[in-house]
């Protein structure tokens, strides 16, 4: 029989036991070992089958139990322990607490659509989600004032299964936020905080807040399953990246909207300071500046000088070099849902949907593109590694016309991960008993390269027995696993026998686990059958695969390649050296990257923006094998791993393409790789492999950490938007929005009349300096308005400049009879080989990020353009 309603019983903890409670929901422990290892004994065997979930647990524990433990002097001691750390903690001096205060911002709000904190909050569906929890732990370890915003999906991301004949199955559980690590924010009357949002035809919709406590980081997840929405409206924030595209922008509307007015009710309710800076990741959460704007605008504002006031504040950060990854809308479904008897109804439609609309050369100008909003809302953006940063200012240069893409102001911060999370224990304690457990710690969150370097002196013999253990526990595990799955896939416990002989602790094992659209590339290791095989049946040097992964649930074609290595993995030839595990999540990462040598990524360059589950790999002694794609394009050395050739010679045929990187592929794994593995040196342990571990973890470990991320997001973004924010008063925005006006409006009559140089010879040489005199028209503009630069620098073939510098001139003397302006300034040869310049005016302004800012540059034309190339020796 079905329940009519379903509530949740929580236990009563005896006095002593009372502050476990709080342990559990502060989700600090999930990367904290001492507060595991507290909750672990308090019932091994329930903890295990929880899921290692506190909350869980202590649902379950019997009260016998419980009141055995309360009066368990040795139990409470270590609980006292573990409570005096977490308060210390979180009320304690941190690196940000450390810095200059006047130049951070007081707090930073960061909305996301997924987080990835823990398996026991499913809220998460890859990449993007994980990425945003380690950068709210990362946070938390550095003190990092951040109040993350996201939405509360009842049936979070789907569960997979595998049908008998490999094809993707998903599972939608029921989640119940009283189940989960998570309180409900209270007004003080004790009623829940709600937020509203106003939907076409005056209805509305509600959402409470729910809170998870991230150490010191509170998360606000908002909730549409309450009683006060109808069913339509309650089902809003069912599933994550599910629905279509009404019910992805109602989700977008809530978590943009409807988040900032949650940052603001919960700083209401707690006092903690207001946002200076709001950070959005990805375009998802776009909606979040319109909130501010219609904020600004409820105090006096227009339009235009909310806009730059909310610009100034905001940082942008773009996570995928696929098109097809960005929302967008119909333009009409977007209307529709703003203005007169829907959200934000005193804002212009127009205006709302200039923001988002396609219109430059190639866009769609019908389609409301929610990267692009976000892009134009903030004055700071980012790509998430150096590749990235460039593929997008070549993706989005449309939006700033006349600037070549090295010059689109959207800068690069390289993706990384949280080590406490993502460092086996077994890892963490072999560093420990090397430097200690307090300096291991403070390795792992703050990356002292200094701590890092004490690898080097771990005996051969540790790390191979080290590599050894884990790899014979991700064994152990997979056969848990896979056993598992072909239970539910109808498999008999007759059948399964061969599942004790799957994997061997001491054969190389290469590890590959993503989410599967096409460009991934998951069975490119098809590519040879014949070939792969061989290499899983190598009699002396043999390999093995451990691969999971999940298709979105509306992608066919990305689950017949999860069947078609499915088919493969089951051939009873192979089935004990390649094996594909389904459902995988935060749980099963935890063990994979430990235990697998080789970490395999083979995406189509360059469209993978980061990629950080080899950065997770290799903080555990994994070494990469990828595509010089994402980070390990920047990152690279043949110390930590090898690089696959790429194919971008091949031409556009990707059957083609795939060929010769499936060959590379192979070639590495026969040729290097393997024979690498298993050669032994004097000692009989293969010391080179051994050498390419340890400088990987000394080396790249400190690169690849979250801690380093958030402190370039401080320094680079997050400092400066708060500064851009307090010198962007109401005065200093009406400012700044009449000027782009007045600048935009007089733009068409600026003009480089005239350029001329000192004589200089074909040739010239390195270190002398010619004069530039430039004559302009500014139009109904003043020398205020603009900054007039040459650009020089080396030139290629086609006379492009291929590495300018700009060099500002100054104004000599006033305007001629007919308003022209003369500008000069030297102009100095510091390069060798084919030189050239040219000259270009830019709007300037003080409260501009950047001369690209407006879109707008002004070129001589052909026939004023002096330019003949310059040989320098």
């Amino acid at each position: 029989m079905k329940a009519i309603r379903r509530f949740t019983v929580r236990p009563v903890l005896p006095e002593p036991l009372r502050p476990l409670s709080d342990l559990a929901r502060n989700l600090r422990w999930s990367w904290h070992a001492g507060t595991r290892e507290l909750f672990e004994s308090v019932d091994p065997e329930r903890w295990a089958a929880s899921g290692r979930d506190p909350v869980r647990l202590l649902g379950s524990v019997p009260p016998v139990r419980l009141a055995e433990l309360a009066g368990d002097r040795a139990f409470l001691d270590r609980l006292d322990a573990v409570v005096a750390d977490l308060d210390a903690y979180m009320t304690g001096d941190r690196w940000y607490q450390t810095q200059t205060a006047d130049r951070l911002p007081a707090a930073i709000a960061y909305f996301s659509p997924e987080f990835g904190i823990t398996a026991a909050l499913p809220q998460y569906s890859g990449g993007l989600g994980i990425l945003a929890g380690d950068h709210l732990k990362a946070a938390s370890d550095l003190g990092v004032p951040l109040i993350g915003v996201g939405l509360l999906y009842r049936h979070g991301y789907f569960r997979q299964s595998l049908s008998r004949d490999g094809w993707q199955q998903e599972h939608y559980p029921v989640l119940d936020p009283h189940e989960l690590p998570l309180v409900q924010l209270e007004e003080p009357d004790g009623t829940p905080a709600h937020v509203p949002l106003v939907l076409p035809g005056g209805r509305l919709l509600h959402a409470r807040i729910w809170l998870a406590q991230v150490g010191r980081i509170p998360l606000l997840l908002l909730d549409s399953d309450v009683e006060e929405n109808d069913l339509g409206e309650r089902q809003v924030t069912d599933r994550l990246y599910g629905g279509g595209s009404e019910h992805r922008l109602l989700q977008e509307m809530l978590l943009g909207i409807g988040g900032v007015r949650a940052v603001r009710t919960y700083c209401r309710l707690t006092g903690h300071p207001e946002p200076e800076v709001f950070h959005t990741n990805e375009g998802h959460a776009g909606f979040l500046g319109l909130e501010r704007i219609a904020e600004l605008r409820a105090k006096g504002l227009d339009f235009d000088s909310a806009l730059e006031a909310v610009r100034a504040g905001t940082v942008f950060t773009t996570h995928t070099p696929v098109p097809a990854g960005i929302d967008r809308f119909d333009r009409e479904l977007v209307a529709r849902h703003f203005g007169p008897g829907a959200e934000l109804p005193h804002m212009e439609v127009d205006r709302i949907l200039r923001l988002g609309m396609e219109t430059y050369p190639g866009g769609e100008p019908n389609l409301f593109n929610m990267a692009v909003m976000g892009l134009r809302l903030a004055q700071r953006a980012n790509g998430v590694s150096l590749l990235h940063g460039q593929v997008s200012r070549e993706m989005f240069a449309g939006l700033w016309p006349g600037f070549d893409p090295e010059e689109v102001p959207i800068t690069s911060v390289t993706n990384g991960v949280h080590a406490p999370t993502w460092v086996a224990p077994e890892v963490f304690r072999l560093g420990a008993r090397q430097i200690g457990a307090q300096r291991a710690e403070e390795a792992l969150s703050v990356g002292d390269s200094d701590r890092w370097d004490s690898v080097a002196d771990i005996p051969d013999q540790d790390i191979w027995d080290l590599r050894r253990n884990l790899r014979e526990l991700l064994v152990m595990e997979v056969r848990e696993r896979l056993r598992a799955s072909w239970r539910q896939r109808g498999a008999g416990t007759a059948e399964l026998g061969w599942i004790d002989g799957v994997l061997d602790p001491d054969v190389l094992t290469i590890g590959f686990a993503r989410r599967v659209p096409s460009y991934k590339r998951l069975t490119l290791m098809l590519r040879d059958k014949d070939r792969l095989m061989d290499l899983l049946l190598h009699p002396e040097r043999p390999v093995q695969i451990v691969v999971a992964g999940k298709a979105h649930p509306a992608d066919d074609g990305g689950k017949r390649l999860i069947q078609e290595l499915v088919r493969f993995a089951d051939d009873p030839r192979v089935r004990h050296r390649i094996v594909f595990l389904p459902d995988y999540g935060m749980a099963m990462a935890q063990k994979l990257y430990p235990g697998c040598d080789i970490w395999l990524n083979n995406p189509l360059r360059p469209l993978e923006a980061c990629g950080t589950s080899g950065m997770k790999a290799a903080l555990n002694g994994c070494l990469n094998l990828s595509v010089l794609d994402g980070w390990w394009d920047e990152w690279f050395q043949p110390d930590f791993g090898w690089a696959i050739p790429t194919a971008d010679g091949a031409g556009t045929d990707p059957d083609r393409r795939d060929a010769i990187e499936s060959a590379a592929l192979y070639d590495l794994l026969e040729q290097r790789i393997t024979p690498r593995f298993y050669e032994r040196g004097e000692s009989g342990l293969p010391d080179r492999w051994i050498e390419m571990v340890r400088r990987t973890l000394s080396l790249l470990g400190p690169k690849v950490l979250a801690g380093r991320m958030v402190r370039e997001y401080v320094e680079r973004l997050y400092a400066p938007a708060a500064y851009a924010h307090r010198a962007m008063d109401a005065d200093s925005a009406r400012e700044l929005a009449e000027w782009k006006a007045r600048v935009r409006s007089a733009w068409h009559g600026v003009t480089v009349d005239h350029v001329e140089t000192s004589a200089a010879p074909p040739t010239a040489e390195l270190g002398s300096t010619l004069a530039l005199r430039v004559r302009v028209n500014l139009g109904a503009l003043g020398p205020d308005d603009v900054e007039v630069q040459a650009v020089a620098g080396r030139v290629d073939e086609e006379d492009r400049i291929t590495d300018g510098t700009p060099v500002p001139l100054k104004p000599a003397g006033a305007p001629d009879q007919e308003g022209r302006w003369v500008y000069e300034g030297p102009l100095a040869l510091d390069r060798t080989g084919p030189f050239g310049y040219t000259v270009r005016i830019l709007p300037t302004h003080r409260l501009l990020a950047s001369g690209a800012e407006l879109g707008l540059v002004a070129v001589p034309s052909e026939d004023v353009t002096e330019g003949a190339g310059l040989l320098m020796r």
